[in-house]
């Protein structure tokens, strides 16, 4: 049997405002056809198939448009929801589902319950975990702390029961943090305080654990790994070779497993320096199709460095000033006996480290005065 390891799919997420939608759409063609070419038996979708609990109307279409062509090509397609999923929405429907060899386990309750399909060998038993939050089931399931570790501590207990009453393959799902992986900044934290961690031994007893969560691929044992998302979502993962894991089992357990690169509908780079090096060197050239983000190093906060980055580099989306005047440096002074001309000067040579010329202190000025001369601007600025 060839299972095909995808998570955090995200549909319906935007990177900096940039519309994602058709590179997902992109990743779904290619998912179909590494589904075909690689003649997968199972899809495994370890949770976040969404960005959010509501997601918006296109996201759901190409959500169903993917699940339904993937049945009709045959595929079995095992989902779990993740900390971005609505269970009850992204559940709905789901024995209906089943039924067209799609499988939607949201539902804590059926933990412990596997979606069973067979291949020449006898059956595997999949088991999807849904995205456990230890409060909601901490009484339920009698949990001895509110803790990950003690809600999937429980959830593979009910698993290891099933699996060893069966004496079958199995597989598991989860949508986890496991101790030693290593997160990037598009992954909403599920806690504080390191109790979303949870030990690699939580997933012994099964033949493949199939994680979901953290969005950078990472083989953590031959038996336990990350896929990570299908796409970059921060620039933080701009490094990260993004993709699936093909995975084989055999008569007897874990076969091969191979790493399958999806596709990049645009590279990421992340630039720092002065805003001269950057407008002027070759060595950046290469960033002049990519999304961009870029940190200033200029000591005097350059003018119009948004636009003069954006001649080059069209797909500009973040800038960030490192050299020039930083908040703290405003809470370190304060001057309630200035003139409100005094302390707007002030802060325009602070931000730019750079004194300001006459003719900008004239429409300072000017402002100042038609703030200081409008009582309901006067009032709305204390």
């Amino acid at each position: 049997m060839r299972l095909l390891h995808t998570s955090d799919w995200h549909l319906g997420r935007s990177f900096h405002r940039e519309d994602l939608l058709s590179a997902q759409a992109a990743w779904v063609e290619h998912l179909l056809e590494v589904v075909a070419t690689q003649r997968v038996d199972v899809v495994l979708v370890s949770g976040d198939v969404y960005d959010r609990a509501l997601p918006p109307v296109e996201a759901v279409m190409l959500a169903d448009e993917a699940f339904a062509r993937l049945a009709a090509a045959g595929v079995r397609v095992v989902i779990s929801s993740g900390n971005h999923d609505s269970p009850q929405r992204l559940g709905f429907g789901s024995r209906l589902a089943d039924a067209a060899g799609v499988h939607l386990r949201t539902d804590p309750g059926q933990v412990g319950r596997p979606v069973l399909i067979e291949d020449a060998h006898g059956p595997v038993a999949f088991h999807a975990i849904p995205y456990l939050e230890p409060a909601f089931v901490q009484q339920s399931w009698a949990l001895p702390a509110r803790t990950h570790q003690a809600a999937l501590d429980a959830a593979m207990a009910r698993v290891r029961a099933d699996v060893e009453s069966r004496g079958q393959r199995a597989v598991v799902l989860a949508h986890a943090f496991v101790a030693g992986a290593t997160p990037s900044e598009s992954e909403r934290d599920i806690t504080v305080g390191g109790l979303n961690r949870v030990g690699e031994h939580t997933f012994d007893g099964v033949d493949y654990a199939a994680l979901g969560h953290l969005h950078r691929p990472h083989e953590l044992t031959e038996r336990l790994r990350y896929s990570g998302s299908p796409l970059a979502y921060s620039f933080s993962e701009a490094d990260q070779v993004k993709g699936s894991w093909l995975v084989e089992l055999t008569a007897t357990g874990l076969g091969q497993v191979e790493f399958v690169p999806a596709p990049v509908p645009r590279p990421m780079h992340r630039l720092r320096g002065r805003l001269a090096d950057l407008l002027e060197s070759r060595e950046h050239a290469i960033a002049e199709g990519a999304w961009v983000q870029v940190t200033l190093t200029d000591v005097e906060r350059p003018l119009g460095a948004y636009d003069r980055l954006r001649g080059r580099f069209p797909h500009l989306l973040q800038l960030t000033f490192e050299g020039s005047a930083t908040r703290g440096e405003f809470t370190q002074r304060s001057a309630p006996t200035h003139r409100p001309h005094e302390v707007t000067v002030e802060f325009f040579e602070r931000v730019r480290r750079a004194p300001v010329r006459p003719a900008e202190r004239a429409v300072l000025d000017e402002v100042v005065e038609a703030c200081c001369a409008d009582p309901d601007l006067q009032t709305a600025t204390g």
